[in-house]
């Protein structure tokens, strides 16, 4: 029977798409740039890859640190790279949107006796703060951040934080989330079955099969309680 719920937080929950694109309107706004729609597509392309350095166990902070950097140097500009990217973490962490119905769905998991945790990769301070903001920290019983653990999902030591702390089975829990790469890749590593978020109806591609698909917040709680 279902008792633990771990939650991703980005496009899971957080509507980190649209807090993203607001901040780094911003930032670019900030630094003069005069092609935004450029030089969001210069950033999501470099952030891609070092988001794939960082799950696959390189080190996050010099790769974060460096970002705004890179970036504005393929824009032609030069600027502090961590001064930009503190700036940066200071905008998203006041970003506090979020799905429609998710805080509903969560109450209602918590009605129902489970206990809900979030597992998610992030800077500590940014995702505490939107979590508080988005009015959700206190249906959580504990959180699970990839700058506090020290290893970002898919890397099973991530997992390892959690089980540490929660008896966790493959009969008892499951991870939630949006990525195959991170969320259910992880999930599978550390032998816990998954619900795969999918509003965007994405094909199923690599290796990570999740235990059930859903493409709603109403279709997710509906599988989640039928666990329960």
């Amino acid at each position: 029977m279902l008792q633990y719920v771990i939650f991703d937080l980005d496009d899971t929950l957080l509507d980190f798409h649209a807090n993203e694109q607001a901040s780094l309107t911003t930032i670019f706004q900030r630094y003069q740039v005069p092609d935004i729609e450029r030089a969001r597509q210069v950033y999501r392309d470099h952030n891609r890859h070092v988001w794939q350095q960082i799950e696959h166990g390189a080190q996050r902070t010099p790769l974060l640190d460096h970002r705004f950097e890179v970036v504005f140097k393929r824009l032609g500009l030069t600027v502090n790279g961590p001064k930009a990217q503190r700036e940066y973490n200071d905008l998203i962490a006041n970003g506090f949107q979020i799905f429609p119905g998710a805080k509903a769905l969560l109450e209602r998991l918590v009605d129902r006796g489970l206990t809900l945790l979030v597992g998610t990769n992030g800077v500590q301070d940014a995702q505490l703060n939107r979590i508080k903001g988005a009015g959700i920290a206190p249906l959580f019983d504990h959180v699970f951040i990839s700058e506090a653990v020290g290893f970002a999902k898919p890397d099973p030591h991530f997992f390892n934080a959690i089980t540490e702390r929660y008896p966790l089975t493959k009969t008892n829990a499951v991870m939630v989330g949006d990525s195959l790469v991170s969320d259910i890749a992880g999930a599978q590593a550390a032998g816990l079955p998954s619900v795969w978020f999918n509003p965007h109806q994405a094909p199923l591609t690599g290796p990570a099969r999740p235990t059930a698909t859903v493409t709603s917040l109403a279709a997710l709680q509906t599988q989640l309680l039928t666990w329960a």
